[in-house]
């Protein structure tokens, strides 16, 4: 009996630090690929972060400067798959777009997207001094 309670003790510790672990070692990032946007979405296969925030979209050219906010989502600290960001303007095939990773801090109401280019509020997410995107190409 008490070998048996050792062996519970050992897994829930074990078990309890996993989730914590996998936390630690999880690289923030976003990850898509160019697509249709006719649909009037954008979607990333996969992002993951390590705080509750929003997938935006901004509009980007080839020199990679992140512009006019054009789209955003919701994300959950942690992975996030197949996540969908309406498109609140335009966006024609050619287009370049910057998916990037935003926090939930500093704005006003949690739950509200409350950033505007150079703002603060909800701002961009940084790793390592980095902003957390990638650049994708409307089709």
């Amino acid at each position: 009996m008490k070998k048996h309670l050792m062996c519970s003790a050992f897994l829930m510790a074990t078990l309890g630090a996993t989730p914590a672990l996998a936390m630690d070692n999880m690289k923030m990032g976003v990850w898509a690929d160019n697509q249709d946007v006719a649909a009037g979405t954008v979607t990333a296969k996969k992002v993951t972060t390590d705080t509750n925030g929003w997938l935006v979209v901004h509009r980007t050219d080839e020199g990679g400067k992140p512009g006019p906010v054009v789209g955003h989502a919701p994300l959950k600290k942690g992975k996030n798959m197949d996540v969908a960001a309406i498109l609140t303007e335009d966006v024609s095939a050619g287009d370049h777009l910057m998916l990037m990773i935003h926090g939930e801090d500093g704005g006003m109401k949690t739950g509200h997207f409350e950033y505007t280019l150079g703002a603060k509020e909800d701002g961009p997410v940084r790793m390592d001094g980095d902003l957390v995107m990638t650049v994708i190409m409307a089709e």
